[in-house]
């Protein structure tokens, strides 16, 4: 399992990448691990303005059909439309090239619910 240091986690298996007011999101390893192979991903449109918590979009695998949600306040400035086409790269690249919106962050108080790659880390190894 694979939890880059310079990522931010949600107890929902979200991924934030913060660069200055740019947020960068994506699914965890550890989510795309226990959904399977994943055959479709819904994302938001552009612009759409989402809370801390709010559903944006939609991962379906073999296994399940599972919500996104946002981990930070704020608008969406882009979307990954390769996952429409290739929706496996979740499984075969979480942090890279499967990442899901680009954010700028509306809220910046909202960056302080985020766990660290050690809490993340310490939170799947009691999920068990």
């Amino acid at each position: 399992m694979n939890f880059p240091g310079d990522l931010k986690y949600t107890k929902d298996h979200e991924w934030a990448k913060v660069e200055g007011n740019q947020v960068t999101v994506g699914v965890s390893d550890h989510a795309q691990s226990s959904l399977g192979d994943v055959v479709f991903v819904d994302l938001p449109k552009v612009g759409r303005e989402l809370k801390v918590g709010e559903v944006f979009g939609v991962v379906e695998s073999i296994k399940a059909v599972s919500d996104l949600y946002s981990p930070v306040a704020g608008r969406v400035t882009a979307v990954n439309g390769d996952l429409a086409n290739e929706p496996s790269k979740v499984n075969q690249d979480p942090y890279g090239s499967a990442w899901l919106v680009k954010m700028e962050l509306t809220d910046p108080s909202s960056l302080s619910s985020l766990m660290s790659a050690k809490d993340y880390q310490a939170f799947v190894a009691s999920l068990g």
